[in-house]
């Protein structure tokens, strides 16, 4: 079980009972208090119980896989490239193309979300905190949901 917050479209915070993983969005940056300070780029690395997979993009930014529980969850901000490399039960973006092409159960919607799901055709939801329990504890169709 963990949550998902944002307190500004620039982060999100992913909370186990052993950790807390602050992405942020912009930088690329991965703040989970560790003694060597800030993690950035690609790469493999396990914080607590989380397994964190950086991807390497064609331009030099970096997307990241958080695996909590056998839960994926893509954390892609507005990159729409590398996303092969990319499989993600809930997808943290503002990219159609991505949550087209990715195909994730839940999408936390980031930056214009009024235009994602007018052209996704679907509505959202608002939550202060996304509360996951397990894979099967996701819905059944494509929803959105908007951090607070």
């Amino acid at each position: 079980m963990f949550d998902i917050e944002s307190k500004n479209q620039d982060e999100i915070t992913i909370i186990t009972k052993k950790t807390t993983i602050k992405f942020n969005i912009a930088d690329a940056l991965i703040d989970a208090g560790l003694a060597v300070g800030k993690i950035a780029g690609p790469g493999e690395f396990e914080i607590g119980d989380v397994a964190v997979r950086g991807v390497a993009t064609e331009s030099g930014k970096t997307i990241y896989d958080a695996e909590i529980g056998g839960v994926h969850v893509g954390i892609l901000g507005n990159i729409e490239e590398g996303l092969d490399d990319i499989v993600a039960d809930i997808l943290c973006t503002s990219s159609v193309r991505a949550i087209r092409e990715i195909e994730p159960k839940l999408i936390v919607a980031i930056g214009n979300v009024d235009a994602m799901v007018a052209d996704l055709k679907l509505s959202a939801r608002s939550e202060k905190r996304l509360k996951v329990k397990n894979l099967d504890s996701l819905p059944a169709t494509k929803e959105v949901v908007v951090l607070s």
